[in-house]
């Protein structure tokens, strides 16, 4: 043996261990072959990922549209029988059906106390108990009560009533408060600014608010703008007392507890809507624009139950863990399907979801920890911090421990190609990547925005469990299509969901055709009983997006669709992201922000193309830590985040980092941006260049960005 001269002794030493790791693993692999081949069946598994998941129902030369080959599941048909057609049947069928089983579960906190940090700050941390569990029974019987307290306050049917709160038991259940009198929720994100709440009240008319402790305060402020608010109710503080000066005069301040009390007293009955009915007012994200205001009828929400149900796998004896929004219709309609199916739902926040976060005081477990959930929804953004937060963990952790997870991860993928799990290496290396969240998860379920095939491999197999995708939009109550539990691929978003069609439509102008080959392209169209009604006083919009044709309500998503041999769709390009350079040449900005954003170094990013020049720019939020990094490399040191932003040769280094990465992509060259401009700020909702759900607001990010967007032209 000898230590070649491009080695040094401890690469060597690495290269070795790893030569025999293989060697052993080898062997390991010729004699536990067979069984393993008997135990999984992989040719099973192959066949399931590839077989027909939707099939084509009318074909032209201008469209095509497909239609899902699966069947109602069990739960979707007893819905049917049981003549269930609106949330506030919804609610009763799941208490009949699961009575005193686990439904909503709230963590106690225990104590809120000072924990002295190592560099001397002193933060205040929570000191936390374990989840108390409101029933099935429980959260109806609340549900009906909190109802009848709103009618005692003045509210009436058919009246809307604005919902400003984060994600908690007290959310749901006062959502299904509403629905039991035939009150029509706003969901307005706790995010927003001002001047954004202030415009969902307003446009809504709504006297009545309800929020929380913590939000509360943002009305001395809100008031001003909103004359017709006369109520709002807020939900309690576990341990603090919520202080009701301040406000306006006229205004009636009054806790979720005493609505509770004041229906629980009163002899008020529920007045039950109608399949038609408005239930929920749900503002979309408005990267384009003020937000639009979606109407969402009981029919709808019920639809999308039942094409959940059919299309995601779930089951009585798993667990949710619930923290993304509840105005967000995509976790709205996934939690009511757990409450549908016996699922209990535990709530956390990222404060303290996992025993690193902010908030858990040094000792204490995080929310996941606690509750080991099987099952979570997540958006991509999450998943992409949870991916790049493995790659620098495993950066980091020392030459041999990297080499090998290395080696591991690629072991793991190869096999998995071929239909195989990997047990004991899952028990081994990838054990303590599932611990974070709790060690049981088996499913995550991803909408939103499209997922990067990158990210959904490493969480994946890092994670060892399903990751499910799926497409949707507001206007459609987030349902389009879900990916097979079963199907292996990535980049893809799975068929139609049962009880919708999806219509590719031939955009002349971007060069998508159904007739393209080797698969058919168009812009997405969507039609079902899961399409809204409308936009709330927009009447031009609505006819612009939305058409009754065939006996189906339609609605263009101005998204562009390819379809796959088996019936699953993959979102390709947007129409409002196309951008034709100089040369001829479209680039997908949302596409080239979706692959750049895997790059470690990116926290977010803008893409911006100009049609009179030939090639793209960006703007980018660095992840800070690694910034520094690279600036020590490039010999700039200990310097803060603002000069390193505003550094030249730093800023020609992110360059470089970024078209390596883009070239692993496969970005063809004139989609890499020729220059970069870095970003202080972490872009916001209060900012304005987000939107709640952290998508990137276009137009006003290059509104802000517009002398740096000239520079890099310029330059």
């Amino acid at each position: 043996m000898f230590i070649d001269e491009n080695e040094t002794p401890e690469t060597w030493w690495v290269s070795a261990v790893l030569r025999t790791i293989r060697a052993v693993a080898l062997v390991f692999d010729v004699i536990t072959f067979p069984v393993h081949l008997l135990i999984q069946r992989p040719w099973r598994r192959r066949a399931l990922s590839r077989r027909i998941k939707a099939r084509v129902v009318e074909s032209t030369n201008d469209y095509i549209t497909v239609r899902s080959t699966s069947q109602p599941c069990e739960l979707h048909q007893r819905l049917v029988r049981d003549e269930v057609n609106t949330m506030e049947k919804m609610l009763r069928a799941s208490a009949t059906r699961w009575q005193d089983r686990k439904c909503l579960g709230t963590r106690t906190v225990l104590s809120e106390e000072d924990e002295p940090q190592p560099n001397g700050r002193v933060f205040k941390k929570y000191k936390m108990g374990d989840y108390n569990w409101y029933s099935h029974t429980d959260v109806e019987r609340q549900a009906r009560q909190f109802g009848a307290g709103l009618r005692a306050l003045g509210a009436e049917p058919r009246a809307n009533i604005v919902m400003f709160a984060e994600t908690r038991v007290e959310w749901m259940i006062a959502a299904h408060g509403c629905f039991t009198q035939s009150i029509p929720v706003v969901t307005i994100y706790s995010t927003l600014g001002d001047d954004a709440i202030a415009h969902g009240i307003n446009e809504t008319e709504v006297s009545t608010v309800i929020t929380s402790h913590d939000l509360l305060p943002k009305f001395k402020r809100i008031l001003d703008k909103t004359p017709n608010v006369k109520t709002i109710i807020y939900m309690e503080d576990q341990l603090k007392t919520t202080p009701k000066d301040g406000f306006k005069d006229g205004i009636k301040i009054i806790g979720y507890k005493e609505v509770v009390e004041m229906g629980r007293t009163s002899n008020i009955e529920p007045v039950p809507p109608s399949p038609t009915d408005t239930a929920i007012i749900m503002y979309t994200s408005g990267s384009t624009g003020v937000p639009k205001g979606v109407i969402l009828s009981h029919r709808n929400m019920v639809a999308t139950l039942k094409a959940f149900l059919d299309a995601i796998p779930i089951y009585s004896d798993d667990i949710l863990l619930g923290f993304l929004p509840l105005a967000h219709v995509f976790e709205l309609l996934s939690e009511n399907m757990c409450i549908l199916a016996g699922v209990p739902i535990g709530y956390s926040t990222p404060l303290t979801m996992l025993d690193s976060s902010s908030k858990i005081m040094k000792g204490t477990a995080g929310d996941a920890t606690v509750l080991q959930p099987t099952c979570i929804t997540t958006v991509p953004l999450i998943m992409d911090r949870i991916s790049k937060g493995i790659t620098d963990k495993v950066t980091r952790s020392g030459p041999l421990a990297s080499a090998f997870f290395k080696w591991a991860y690629s072991y793991k993928q190869l096999w998995m190609r071929r239909g195989y799990d990997t047990p004991l290496l899952n028990r081994i290396v990838f054990a303590k990547v599932r611990a974070l969240l709790g060690g049981r998860i088996r499913l995550m379920i991803s909408g939103g925005a499209p997922l990067a095939p990158d990210t959904h491999t490493q969480v994946r197999l890092c994670l060892c469990c399903d990751v499910v995708a799926g497409y949707g939009l507001t206007e459609t109550t987030s349902c389009a299509t879900v990916m097979d539990i079963l199907d292996r691929s990535t980049g893809r978003v799975g068929a139609p969901t049962t009880g919708l069609e999806i219509k590719l439509v031939n955009w002349e102008e971007g060069n998508y055709r159904v007739t393209n080959k080797p698969f058919p392209q168009g812009e997405v169209v969507i039609g079902g009983d899961s399409v809204a009604e409308g936009y709330y006083k927009n009447p031009t919009k609505t006819r612009e997006e939305f058409l009754d044709e065939g006996g189906r309500r339609w609605f263009r998503s101005g998204d562009v669709g390819e379809l796959h041999h088996d019936g699953c769709i993959k979102i390709i390009d947007r129409k409002k992201d196309l951008v034709k350079l100089q040369a001829g040449e479209y680039v997908s900005l949302g596409k080239v922000e979706a692959e750049l954003k895997t790059c470690p170094l990116v926290e977010n990013i803008c893409v911006y193309g100009d049609s009179s020049k030939s090639h793209t720019v960006a703007l980018v939020v660095p992840n800070a830590a690694l910034l520094s990094e690279l600036a020590a490399k490039v010999g700039i040191a200990d310097a803060p985040l603002e000069q390193l932003c505003q550094s030249a040769p730093l800023e020609k280094a992110v360059l470089r980092e970024i078209a390596d990465h883009a070239r692993k992509c496969g970005l063809e060259k004139f989609e890499v941006p020729a220059a970069v401009k870095l970003c202080k700020e972490v872009w916001s909702p209060d900012m304005g260049l987000v939107t709640a759900a952290f998508k990137i607001k276009r137009r006003d990010i290059q509104e802000r960005y517009k002398e740096d967007i000239k520079r890099m032209y310029a330059s």
